[in-house]
């Protein structure tokens, strides 16, 4: 017997509105006047328009049915009660409490995790401002330069949001440094003095392979400057032992517990470099645009709720209508860094092959997300948006306002430029139209023809757009919860741990294994005769 009829049906039911979809234009859905504010929502000064879809109110009605018969709701609310909803690692999941500066108790297992939290925070901000005021001086003077060593969650999400905020910047200097080539670590390095350079190691367990190495690297080029390198070392890791093994005493540890999942930790200790490059006052309001968010998505109504907004309008398009991916399109160059970090918090979270209880997925797993800022983006693979022969769908991003009024036209023309394109993804050009343009420039015959096919655009492309006020500290905040909880709607409909990442572990197993074969150390023995080859070459390249 199936044990979900009722959100077999409400999948059926979408699926059914797709297929009629298919044979509509978006375009001509705005025969309905009112259409736009129908087809969007405001919440926190922001504004989520997902008119540009294939979107109905009839679609729209199964997808809020599908919310419903996943029961968003209720693992909503399990989670920010502290539930353990990451079964396959039976942990709770409170990255939100990191964010939670509203007094009220958080608890798990019925003990309140907050004042550990706000201990640590308070803890943070006394650092931070030592830093930033000079009090805390390493062994020659005044700290210039912060270099963050992490990979994955303790890279992106603090390196995301300094470069985000960078009109916040009254600070050190901030670096971030997360391959293991030792082309990255060499780069950053290059130009500092190792005698005023403060170095953060993001690290929960402290053995993450890729941190560590770059951590022992960067001890052994401060060592030849400064008579004790781990004194400008700072650890953010609940591995306080092996800190101290490192020579990291426990007041330059910064702990965070194992309900925060790596790519959710900035709100926390994983922030430390933010909050150095802006502030604790600013990184204050951060943590209370995020905080906002998680208000705004407890309690606001399904049909009005941003999040689930968001995660209903990718799952129309994925599951749906079948669109294999996702271009996330910032019109901030600030938040140039924003589609990598969705890239990983929606890939790793929703990239997953079977359910909680172990059983393949019925509706697969979450899009490929990729994307670039514009106006770059537009001069790179927009061509492929307009003319290709896949659809993708474009979630375009916004503010009404940069932080450079002597600057204001170049705001105007990027703005233009993201209205522009959305408008023509879903309007597109016709051949008629196509055909007098070319034979406006003289062409006539064949060579018209060739010419009008070549400038025919197909249009009907889906886009969203998600318009803010500017792109403050607050407002960073809340986008970032904004997806956050996206991804753990679309997660949840489709019936999967977002909160796990085990299809990492594999490549980091063999490498581990394979190390030994580069170096020469290890005969090529028990591997496939393709990585031996490899290998080989390698280790005597020609």
């Amino acid at each position: 017997m199936n044990p979900q009829p009722d959100l077999d049906a409400a999948w059926a039911g979408v699926f059914a509105e797709a297929d009629k979809a298919r044979s509509r234009r978006i375009a001509d859905l705005f025969a309905q006047p009112d259409r736009a504010e129908r087809f969007s929502a405001r919440a926190l000064g922001m504004l989520f328009d997902y008119s540009k879809t294939h979107i109905d109110g009839p679609a729209r009605a199964a997808l809020l049915a599908l919310a419903r018969a996943a029961r968003v709701e209720t693992m909503r609310d399990a989670m920010f009660s502290g539930a353990r909803i990451n079964r396959s690692e039976d942990r709770a999941v409170l990255h939100a409490a990191l964010r939670n500066l509203s007094g009220t108790p958080v608890l798990l297992d019925g003990q309140d995790v907050m004042p550990g939290i706000l201990d640590t925070l308070e803890r943070m901000k006394a650092f931070a401002s030592d830093i930033r005021s000079g009090r805390f001086t390493g062994q020659v003077g005044a700290i210039t330069d912060v270099v963050n060593i992490g990979i994955g969650g303790s890279d992106l999400g603090p390196a995301m949001a300094t470069r985000a905020l960078a009109p916040c910047h009254d600070g050190p200097r901030c670096h971030f440094v997360s391959n293991v080539d030792s082309a990255d670590l060499a780069d950053v390095l290059r130009g500092l003095d190792p005698a005023t350079t403060l170095v953060i190691i993001a690290s929960k367990t402290f053995t993450t392979i890729e941190t560590m190495t770059n951590a022992a690297s960067i001890r052994d080029w401060m060592a030849a400057h400064v008579s004790d390198p781990a004194a400008q070392f700072v650890a953010l890791s609940s591995a306080t032992d092996r800190a101290a093994d490192f020579g990291i005493p426990p007041e330059r540890v910064f702990a965070f517990e194992d309900w925060v999942g790596g790519r959710y930790s900035v709100w926390g200790p994983i922030g430390l470099s933010l909050m150095i490059a802006i502030g604790p006052e600013d990184f204050t309001e951060f943590l209370h645009g995020g905080a906002a968010m998680d208000a705004h998505f407890r309690d606001t109504p399904l049909a009005d709720n941003l999040p689930v907004l968001l995660a209903l309008v990718g799952l129309w398009h994925h599951q749906a209508m079948g669109f294999a991916t996702r271009a996330v399109l910032p019109y901030e160059n600030r938040l140039a860094r924003l589609p990598a970090y969705l890239q990983q918090l929606e890939m790793e979270s929703n990239g997953k092959r079977v359910g909680q209880g172990g059983q393949p997925l019925p509706h697969g797993s979450g899009p490929v997300v990729w994307g670039e800022p514009g106006t770059n983006g537009q001069h790179a693979f927009f061509q492929l948006l307009h003319q290709g022969t896949g659809i993708v769908p474009c979630e375009f991003m916004i503010g009404a306002a940069g932080h450079e009024p002597d600057l204001a036209h170049h705001h105007r023309l990027l703005a233009a430029n993201c209205l522009a394109q959305s408008e023509a993804l879903m309007t597109g050009r016709g051949l008629a139209e196509a055909r007098a343009l070319a034979a406006a420039e003289g062409y006539s015959g064949d060579a018209l023809n060739a010419q009008a096919e070549q400038r025919v655009f197909e249009g009907n492309r889906p886009s969203t757009t998600l318009a803010y006020p500017r792109l403050t500290p607050r407002v960073l905040g809340q986008i970032t919860a904004l997806y956050e909880h996206r991804v753990f709607v679309e997660g949840v409909i489709l019936g999967l741990n977002s909160f796990d990442q085990w299809g990492v572990e594999l490549g980091k197993d063999l490498a581990k294994r394979l190390e030994p074969l580069v170096s020469g150390d290890i005969p090529p023995e028990d591997v496939n005769p393709s990585t031996a080859l490899l290998a080989a070459y390698l280790r005597a390249p020609g």
